[in-house]
């Protein structure tokens, strides 16, 4: 789709579509998102120009449906797949991520930390996916010295950012805004750090007793990203890991320092979404998202959930879900999903569809919530087909048509079944919808009711 788009800004210094937007420039990307969310591409251009919405779109990702993330736009929902050391290949992942988009992933990331040739498996998944891929380059940085955090240098942090880049990476995940300084304030945490990369940066600082070298080469990150049009996810290192860790010092240190990152690209034109909270208890979310839209200047903000209890492995795609339709309502832009494996193990196939179809709840339901247009639309149609006892068209409107027409079948298979008037929860007599009431019946009733009125008790 986007091969020809791409062709003519080749070569240029800065191919990031905030900069086009910033110099009054509509872009192709810009208009396809447009259509897609039914919205003014001069609006579009507006909200990118101004950094509250991001098109994540790498120059080298030629076949990407450009999509948006931002308060202006529909709540998006990220899957993450990846391989490890202990689990999955290359075909896995591809399947994986084909199984995410088929269940309506807006972006997906991929985490891979081993288990293949991590080039390899990424480039797979870059060819095969038409939404935005993100990365967490640290891991990879980690991978090729073997594990061995303390011998990691600058230059290898930004050899693996830019071959990420070249790949066609659309967004990275950039640990820059844990400190030195914010260490210590960890110390009365249940938890400690929870955030894969903020570990490594942390461990890394510790031995070293010298600043994060993703925030000292910030500048030189920016120049990376410049080149190929890849979107900063400013890495939240210091996100609580427990709903009793949420909202610390630690936490809000390093949300100032995102902020102030966050501008420092925003200088070069560079796009930014900003990484949030795993676990917060529901009377702090609405505190979390505000905060962050007030130290980070209204840049997009993605949730991973939150968690809003820490009581339920297994089950934890429903305690984020809850969350994460909070956060969606108070105005972040994209939820990342979190299923029932999340805190036990690597998720396979079922828990990533279980994961994503409850984060498509959640965003819808914060969609609604908003009162975004025509975000009802598809409720109302299929309410119209529940009524009508119209079950075909009940499952096509489905987030999972699949699901909904597999428990629907358990009970009443056969065809016959697909145009009755019930179902096996109140079975052929005792279905209220069955009690169909017109409008002239209405009326006479009114009339009625108007001469006699109905007296209580």
């Amino acid at each position: 789709m986007r091969t020809e788009w791409v062709a003519k800004r080749r070569g240029q210094g800065n191919v990031t579509q905030m900069h086009y937007a910033r110099q009054g420039v509509i872009t192709e990307e810009m208009q396809y998102v447009a259509q897609r969310e039914n919205l003014p591409a001069d609006l579009i251009r507006e909200e990118v120009a101004r950094g509250r919405m991001i098109i994540p779109a790498n120059i080298n990702h030629t076949d990407l449906e450009p999509m948006a993330i931002g308060i202006a736009s529909k709540c998006k929902v990220n899957a993450n797949i990846g391989a490890s050391p202990n689990s999955s290949n290359l075909q896995e992942e591809v399947d994986k991520l084909n199984l995410a988009v088929k269940y309506g992933a807006d972006t997906v990331m991929d985490l891979s930390t081993g288990g293949g040739n991590l080039d390899e498996i990424r480039t797979a998944i870059i060819n095969a996916s038409p939404v935005p891929i993100g990365t967490v380059p640290v891991y990879q940085a980690l991978e090729s010295v073997h594990g061995t955090i303390e011998n990691l240098t600058p230059e290898d942090f930004l050899h693996i950012i830019e071959k990420h880049a070249q790949q066609g990476v659309d967004y990275q995940t950039i640990h820059a805004g844990i400190l030195i300084e914010h260490l210590p304030l960890v110390r009365s945490r249940i938890t400690g750090i929870v955030s894969r990369g903020g570990g490594i940066l942390a461990r890394w600082m510790l031995h070293h007793h010298k600043q994060n070298p993703l925030y000292t080469h910030f500048r030189d990150i920016i120049e990376i990203f410049k080149r190929y049009d890849v979107s900063f996810s400013l890495g939240d290192s210091l996100r609580p890991g427990c709903t009793h860790d949420a909202s610390d010092d630690a936490q809000l240190a390093e949300l100032k320092t995102l902020g102030q990152l966050t501008r420092k690209a925003w200088e070069h034109d560079v796009q930014v979404m900003v990484e949030g909270p795993g676990h917060v208890p529901m009377d702090q979310i609405e505190f979390n998202v505000k905060k962050q839209m007030e130290e980070c200047s209204e840049a997009p903000f993605y949730v991973l959930g939150p968690l809003v209890t820490d009581i339920a492995p297994g089950y934890d795609h429903i305690t984020s879900a809850i969350g994460a339709a909070m956060a969606g309502w108070y105005g972040t832009a994209m939820l990342c999903y979190v299923t029932p494996k999340e805190h036990l193990g690597l998720p396979n196939a079922e828990d990533v569809r279980n994961g994503l179809i409850a984060y498509k709840i959640a965003a819808h339901a914060a969609d609604i919530a908003r009162h975004r247009p025509g975000a009802r639309d598809r409720d109302d149609e299929l309410s119209k087909a529940r009524y009508n006892f119209d079950w075909n068209r009940q499952f096509e409107l489905s987030l999972d048509p699949e699901r909904a027409k597999e428990y629907h079948d358990e009970t009443l298979p056969a065809d016959i079944y697909k145009t009755a008037e019930f179902c096996s929860m109140c079975g052929p007599k005792f279905c209220p919808m069955q009690t169909k009431v017109d409008a002239d019946a209405l009326t006479e009733l009114e009339k009625f009711l108007a001469k006699e009125p109905v007296t209580q008790g």
